[in-house]
């Protein structure tokens, strides 16, 4: 909007001027009326003209609330004098939106320091401010749309928006095209750094209130629209694409170095094996993978908190970055697979008695074995893509040590008997 036209707005008389795309601050029809055609324009006029003082005072208003100097000069002192990371030890290489820190800080905080947690999380500490410390990522925008829906609708809707770190705040980085969020600091008691048993249990019955709360709820098709499917579907497309990328890298001819010889065929072997199989764990799924639910899809012990409360131990769950829909087998297996063997058969009667407060009712012991190895041979599968890939198309040198690795985990879920460990 030009200077003219504010000074029109300002002194009370309304304006035409050409439709130049959305806002969620200018009007269209009264006081400022915008116009796409010539006949959108006549009729703008005539609308003007016809009740010129009611249009008058809309244009006034307009600008009393948008383009006051008072609002707007405080706003743009208040960004170009907030204070950025910078004076912060530079060995973290980071750099916060001046918007991120401006909501954060609320005019009166400092920040004290930034502590890099992870790649692209930080923690920072405060001083004054409605905040002594936070953690902020740095995501990519399709990431933080999810996060952003998991924290603010997904689960309020099904009662459990106290159950993940409040969004304290977001902002745009223009430089990098991500978008950083800033959570509620909820320290670092992980249920990795101390899995006792109560601290397990309180995880476990959050877990089986997210997959029990989620089945079948209107909020499934909203998370469809921007998560992953992980159910059957991930199993099929990952052995898929496995595949292609293998024989791709086959066709390629690069020679492997010597420790990683026959790492291609043996996959290839591997996973041809795995499609021929997909009849027999599709039946399984049909028959005992039960409804879809929301899933965290990322479920390791050091993304797990828990409290202690007046009423007992209380979980929280962080890093939704991966959250998905899905049977409850894809969650449960990733959190089983954490602990010791001989811990696994305890956990998973936890959880089959905290579903079961539900009406819920778990498959029998070789059906979960299915279920759990399937999504763990989708996982791994999915893990063999991105190396043979980098191959062929780059040579990349970490390529092969990585197929090696990815390897090592399928013959790991192989020996004794994995899966049967859990369930029994």
């Amino acid at each position: 909007m030009s200077d003219r036209t504010l000074c029109y707005l300002a002194s009370g008389k309304p304006a035409v001027v050409q439709h130049t795309g959305a806002s969620r601050i200018l009007p269209d029809a009264e006081g400022l009326l915008r116009f796409r055609s010539i006949d959108e324009a006549a009729k703008a006029l005539a609308a003007a003209e016809a009740d010129y003082e009611r249009h008058g005072r809309a244009a006034r208003a307009l600008v009393e609330e948008h383009f006051d100097a008072r609002r707007v000069v405080a706003s743009v002192l208040e960004r170009a004098l907030e204070p950025r990371v910078a004076p912060v030890p530079k060995r973290q290489g980071v750099d916060l939106p001046r918007e991120l820190l401006a909501d954060l800080l609320d005019g009166t905080g400092r920040v004290a320091d930034i502590r890099r947690l992870k790649e692209r999380v930080y923690r920072l500490e405060m001083t004054n401010g409605p905040h002594r410390s936070v953690v902020v990522k740095r995501l990519e925008p399709a990431v933080a749309q999810r996060t952003r829906l998991v924290a603010e609708r997904w689960l309020p809707a099904l009662g459990l928006g106290d159950r993940c770190p409040r969004l304290l705040a977001t902002a745009a980085d223009g430089a990098s095209a991500s978008i950083w969020h800033a959570f509620e600091d909820l320290g670092d008691e992980t249920l990795a750094s101390d899995p006792t048993p109560d601290r397990v249990a309180a995880t476990v019955d959050l877990i089986a209130q997210l997959h029990t709360r989620g089945a079948r709820h209107p909020v499934l098709p909203d998370a469809r629209r921007y998560t992953g499917a992980l159910g059957f579907a991930y199993f099929t497309a990952n052995v898929q694409d496995a595949i292609a990328a293998l024989e791709a890298l086959a066709a390629a001819d690069i020679e492997p170095p010597p420790e990683q010889a026959g790492v291609t065929e043996r996959l290839l072997e591997r996973l041809v094996g795995l499609r021929a199989d997909a009849a027999r764990r599709a039946q399984v799924f049909e028959e005992a993978g039960g409804p879809d639910t929301l899933l965290h899809g990322d479920l390791w012990t050091i993304n797990a908190f828990v409290e202690h409360t007046a009423a007992g131990p209380r979980a929280r769950l962080v890093d939704w970055d991966r959250v998905g829909v899905g049977p409850f087998s894809y969650d449960l297996s990733t959190f089983l697979f954490r602990f010791p063997p001989e811990q696994r058969p305890r956990i998973l009667e936890c959880y089959r008695q905290a579903v079961a407060a539900a009406g819920w009712r778990l498959a029998s012991g070789s059906e979960l074995e299915v279920l759990f190895d399937t999504a763990e041979q989708a996982r791994y599968a999915n893990r063999v893509i991105w190396p043979a890939l980098a191959l062929v198309q780059d040579h990349a040198a970490w390529g092969f040590p990585e197929l090696a690795e990815v390897e090592r985990w399928f013959d790991a879920l192989d020996a004794a008997g994995a899966m049967q460990e859990v369930t029994r």
